[in-house]
């Protein structure tokens, strides 16, 4: 279990240049320039990486692992996730969520999925809730279910501004809002609340307005497909500069979607903000068409490997540079997450790693420091693949 990778150039996300990093187990244990071993009783595990680019373990903080949708009955239901479609992604962390159906699709399913991944190599954390309010629980207390189940780190997504919301109060936001700081204080846990934010018009208002208004940080809130429209984004970038952190949908339906993601990416550095964005990629999640009269016409499949080709596409085009863009996948969601061991390729953390070559593509996963895909090949695959 002793590995060194050699020669690679390292983002951590910072530049750290041409290093040598030696993984004991699952963790990271070193990172010099030139790394020699010669204890002839240890088994030891030499790869050179030169030429090759290591990144920390992608986390994609909103992934319906158990499957979504639903909206257009129950055909329309998406299938859960396999363990081979994370590795090909890069992702080594994530987090179940569910979406609109909170009655076909149970907590206590989404549990059972994230203890399948964990058990087949990567890390996985779940959200309490689904898009109703009041908020499914497993425990009927959302401070309960921080306190009592190990995986829930948060509640989402609550659905607000959205014709598919159970139309919340403001008062039961709040009561949501606060429920979760206290549960994450008591469980030493992340306690923020994942909202998905529709396209109605008042946006984040709710949330900006627990920002100003109460004692409760606007950390503790968690907006994420604030791509939808312009209005969403300066909404995202005002909060931001309260405090807050919000999040944009990689998957879309459409090219023009993709394209103004991209762009969006770019007006969020530009305001310097960049280190309060996170990207996640909806996957498995339904993308569902409505004409104007609110009929459902068709849907598709999030996709999670959206999530590093959208990061790839801003660093093609010279938007950002490669150690700012790919925070929004590792370091800014493992902050707003209070992941403590993700995020970074530092010393004592997990040995999460990504390698890829000089296009930027995806060539070699490494979860836990065991290599789950070299050279493109997958090594694992889910039980049932």
């Amino acid at each position: 279990m002793v590995k060194v990778l050699k020669n690679a150039e390292i983002f951590s996300p910072k530049y750290l240049g041409k290093k040598d990093i030696l993984i004991l187990n699952d963790k990271i244990a070193l990172i010099e320039k030139d790394i020699n071993l010669s204890i002839s009783s240890m088994d030891i595990e030499i790869y050179d990486f030169s030429g090759k680019i290591v990144l920390p373990g992608f986390i994609d903080s909103h992934v319906h692992i158990s499957g979504g949708g639903g909206e257009g009955g129950f055909s329309s239901r998406t299938p859960e996730i396999n363990l081979s479609q994370l590795i090909r992604a890069g992702v080594t962390t994530i987090v179940g969520c569910l979406g609109t159906d909170g009655i076909t699709r149970s907590l206590e399913n989404l549990y059972a999925k994230a203890k399948a991944l964990e058990e087949e190599g990567i890390s996985s954390f779940i959200y309490s809730g689904s898009y109703a309010v009041p908020p499914v629980t497993f425990t009927g207390s959302i401070v309960k279910d921080f306190i009592l189940i190990d995986k829930v780190i948060g509640v989402g997504e609550i659905a607000i501004s959205d014709h598919r919301s159970t139309q919340p109060t403001f008062e039961e936001i709040k009561k949501i809002v606060s429920n979760t700081r206290l549960g994450g204080l008591l469980s030493n846990k992340a306690g923020v609340v994942n909202f998905h934010v529709g396209s109605g018009d008042n946006g984040i208002d709710y949330l900006i307005n627990i920002a100003k208004n109460t004692e409760i940080p606007a950390s503790v809130m968690y907006p994420t497909h604030m791509n939808r429209n312009k209005k969403l984004l300066y909404q995202g970038i005002e909060f931001a500069k309260m405090g807050g952190y919000f999040d944009l949908t990689t998957s879309y339906s459409t090219e023009e979607g993709k394209l103004k993601t991209i762009e969006f990416i770019k007006e969020c550095f530009e305001n310097n903000i960049i280190d309060k964005v996170t990207l996640s990629s909806d996957g498995q999640g339904s993308l569902p068409k409505f004409d104007s009269s609110g009929d459902f016409i068709g849907l598709k499949i999030g996709e999670i490997s959206s999530l590093f080709e959208i990061v790839r596409e801003v660093v093609k085009k010279g938007y950002l540079p490669l150690e700012e863009a790919i925070k929004t996948i590792t370091l800014n969601p493992s902050k707003v997450l209070k992941l403590k061991n993700k995020g970074q390729i530092e010393i004592s953390f997990d040995a999460d790693l990504v390698i890829l070559n000089k296009d930027l593509e995806i060539e070699s996963v490494i979860s836990k420091g065991i290599f789950l895909m070299k050279e493109k090949k997958i090594l694992k695959k889910g039980t049932f693949e």
